[in-house]
């Protein structure tokens, strides 16, 4: 494995001529015992496909290709793209599938669908600021069978949030109603470089055996019903979502729930629920 000190790693960036830029939210891996523990946490396997976010100087992409997957990974930076492929590509032709752009718009970082379909994990470290919009975009294609996600402990609280807590939202539900978490494995920021102000998590997460995908229009409504999360769910329904609320509410009583909840008090279960049995609101 390259080496992935510190001091390697501000050579090789002054090398380039390169400044990290904080909003891309640029904190380079310098721990080589992160990088081996999330592949064992994703139990990464010669011939796997996986998806990798942001590769930077391509640490864990270098990690990823010598235990033998097929990786597809997107870099917004050009000059770090281009340096992927000069020094990295070359030489794994076939196997890395580099592409430069926005993982926002192309969350799988063009992994065909047919690929994807046959079964593909995700192995990233993932800038804050599109934590929630590409964590959106992958679940509303064919889901990854398992997700190893470098995050700041901030974006994995939502993620795992509970109902009832101040941390659990819509993308609680989304991604909840489709995965379970696994044991992960906190990270200090003393392992990246430049040192971060907070620290990380590893989120280990594992596809549910009958995971449950929104649609555009449930997740929009649900949004909605957070974007107001202080009110009750009844008034809510009543007031945005017309014919449609009064199916939604039937729904949530008929699953236990009174109408003078809100949002953040309703399991994930109910959602789904709700979802499958009452009229989308448009």
């Amino acid at each position: 494995m390259r080496g992935l000190s510190p001091t390697v790693t501000r050579d090789l960036l002054a090398r380039l001529g390169h400044f990290p830029k904080r909003r891309l939210g640029q904190n380079f891996l310098v721990d080589a015992n992160i990088v081996a523990k999330s592949l064992e946490l994703a139990q990464v396997a010669p011939g796997d496909a996986v998806v990798e976010v942001g590769p930077g100087l391509g640490t864990l992409t270098a990690a990823l290709l010598d235990q033998g997957a097929e990786v597809w990974a997107i870099e917004r930076d050009a000059a770090l793209h281009g340096f992927l492929a000069a020094q990295l590509a070359p030489a794994h032709t076939g196997s890395l599938h580099l592409l430069e752009g926005d993982a926002v718009e192309t969350p799988r970082a063009g992994m065909p669908d047919a690929r994807a379909e046959a079964g593909y994990k995700v192995v990233a470290n993932l800038p804050y600021a599109i934590s929630t919009p590409w964590m959106d975009g992958i679940l509303s294609g064919p889901l990854p069978n398992r997700m190893v996600l470098m995050l700041q402990s901030e974006a994995a609280d939502r993620y795992v949030a509970s109902p009832g807590t101040r941390d659990f939202g819509a993308i609680s539900i989304f991604l909840q109603a489709a995965y379970t978490g696994a044991p992960g494995h906190r990270v200090s920021a003393a392992c990246f470089h430049p040192r971060p102000d907070v620290d990380s998590v590893l989120l280990n997460l594992v596809r549910l055996p009958s995971p449950f995908s929104f649609t555009l229009e449930q997740k929009a409504a649900i949004r909605m019903c957070f974007q107001q999360r202080r009110k009750q769910l009844g008034s809510v329904l009543r007031q945005r979502f017309a014919d449609a609320g009064r199916s939604w509410a039937a729904e949530l009583e008929a699953a236990g729930h009174a109408l003078t909840e809100r949002a953040e008090a309703i399991p994930v279960a109910v959602w789904i629920r709700l979802a499958r049995n009452a009229q989308t609101p448009a």
